[in-house]
């Protein structure tokens, strides 16, 4: 048993505003729903950021600074299934750079998969992968002289409230040596009729995406939710510039989670909150950076301007 799933789920729907961590979508089943999700049409996330890598590749290999003769080390933090990168990864390995790619993820699962298609697609590529939390596997990179380049990409980054993003980069800050380099994707602030569509698609895949985590519960965790009694349910305004995402609860009822030994009352309409999606543009990330010792070099966008994957240096 994860304990620390355990431990997480007992806290979060322990507060008077329940919540549970987005983190805890991905097992084997969530990772392969966030497949669907990525191939949706109304999830513009994914085809933005792959318009940048497929056709503006040699611009990224540019701003990254990257010589082909100097041994590096390109280091993505949840890899994931590796679509978008394996554009970049296809350019450098054609035009001779020498690097290590060194996917970085919490799912076993995923960096399996991975490292199978990359053996196959680019089997002159040299991969080393490394499952766990970012930064317990980025510490053991501070020794290394190599020069890094961190890719995160898809605006994972928007998960976390800015407080929690501002800890997050002056960690990986902190775990990088002078002049690396971090490639940083996020989401740019959008209208509303762009951005709840892709947490609220037709097909019903984002919900089963965030049932997924009730499932999982009692899966793991001896729980009896009842998924047909949980509904999903996102909100988002340009203003504040957040999608968040709810499960909320479509009548009054108590879950028993066999693992805590407890129960959970849950009135009609109550919300667990379970993602948040922060969009950005240039004032927010510059105040993200500030305590950090990374500057923005440039950025590049899509052709819609929905993403920007904007280049970082240490300093």
């Amino acid at each position: 048993m994860n304990d620390s799933f355990k431990n997480d789920v007992d806290e979060g729907l322990s507060k008077t505003n329940k919540m549970l961590s987005s983190k805890y979508f991905y097992d084997k089943k969530g990772d392969a729903i966030f497949v669907e999700i990525m191939n949706m049409p109304e999830y513009y996330l994914t085809d933005a950021e792959l318009d940048i890598f497929k056709n503006q590749t040699q611009e990224l290999i540019n701003s990254l600074q990257l010589q082909q003769n100097t041994f590096f080390e390109l280091v993505e933090l949840g890899a994931g299934d590796g679509t978008k990168t394996k554009h970049l990864l296809k350019k450098l390995d054609d035009d001779g750079y020498d690097f290590e790619y060194v996917p970085i993820d919490i799912s076993k699962n995923a960096l399996h998969q991975l490292e199978t298609t990359l053996h196959e697609e680019l089997p002159k590529v040299k991969v080393t992968k490394k499952q766990g939390e970012y930064f317990k596997v980025l510490s053991s990179f501070k020794t290394t002289k190599a020069p890094k380049i961190v890719l995160f990409l898809g605006s994972t980054i928007g998960n976390l409230l800015d407080k929690n993003a501002k800890r997050f980069i002056r960690s990986l800050s902190d775990s990088l040596n002078t002049s690396d380099k971090v490639l940083l994707g996020v989401d740019l602030i959008k209208p509303v009729d762009v951005v709840l569509p892709a947490y609220n698609d037709k097909q019903g895949i984002t919900k089963r995406f965030n049932l997924n985590i009730l499932e999982r519960i009692n899966r793991e965790l001896g729980g009896n939710f009842n998924l047909n009694t949980f509904d999903h349910i996102p909100e988002y305004t340009e203003d504040e510039g957040i999608a968040k995402s709810f499960l909320v609860s479509k009548i009054d009822q108590t879950v028993t989670i066999e693992a805590l030994q407890k129960s959970f009352e849950f009135k009609q309409g109550e919300k667990i909150h379970t993602e948040i999606s922060r969009k950005y543009n240039d004032t927010i990330l510059n105040s993200i950076l500030k305590d950090s010792q990374l500057k923005v070099i440039t950025k590049l966008t899509d052709r819609k301007q929905y993403v920007a994957d904007y280049i970082l240096e240490k300093v």
